[in-house]
């Protein structure tokens, strides 16, 4: 795996956004962040901190004025090393629409050894599915879906959420 470097980019005319590998002491602030958005399954605050600390290599924090404004999640599935699934991308509401979540992506896959991305998506998350979509153009990459996760699978009635593959990323 290659070395987490800060990536750099403007935003706005005023911020610098910084892209960067999480830190246990950023768990707490991800979580709020998907607290605060209340779009996203949220997870214990202990899964927060256990992603950046066992898994910070296949996750990456954005910040602002060295305030977290955004997070990705993702971890190698041991059946398949040579991919990334995407668990969870959150970007704080006032961030929304300047790419933040594009560029933690991009910082992800360029500072990582994979061929693929994976996530799964609900139907109606029109945001995340163009997200995604612009990932596999970029990287001239095609982009498949299947089953997923069916919504009989989920215990509390949550819709299903099928899975994207985005390859070859090389």
């Amino acid at each position: 795996m290659h070395s987490a470097r800060a990536h750099m980019s403007r935003p706005s005319e005023t911020h610098q956004l910084v892209i960067r590998e999480p830190r246990p002491s950023d768990g707490a602030h991800m979580w709020t962040v998907a607290k605060d958005g209340g779009e996203l399954d949220l997870n214990s605050s202990y899964a927060y901190l256990m992603m950046t600390r066992d898994f910070s290599t296949t996750c990456r924090v954005a910040l602002s004025d060295n305030e977290i404004v955004g997070y990705v999640l993702g971890y190698r599935p041991p059946e398949r090393p040579t991919h990334l699934f995407v668990w969870q991308v959150a970007v704080r509401d006032d961030q929304r629409g300047r790419g933040v979540a594009a560029h933690m992506l991009e910082h992800l896959i360029a500072t990582s050894d994979v061929d693929a991305l994976e996530a799964t998506v609900e139907e109606t998350n029109g945001a995340s599915r163009a997200l995604f979509a612009s990932i596999a153009r970029k990287h001239r990459a095609e982009l498949t879906w299947s089953e997923g996760i069916p919504a009989e699978h989920f215990p509390d009635g949550h819709a299903g959420e099928p899975m994207l593959q985005i390859q070859p990323l090389r």
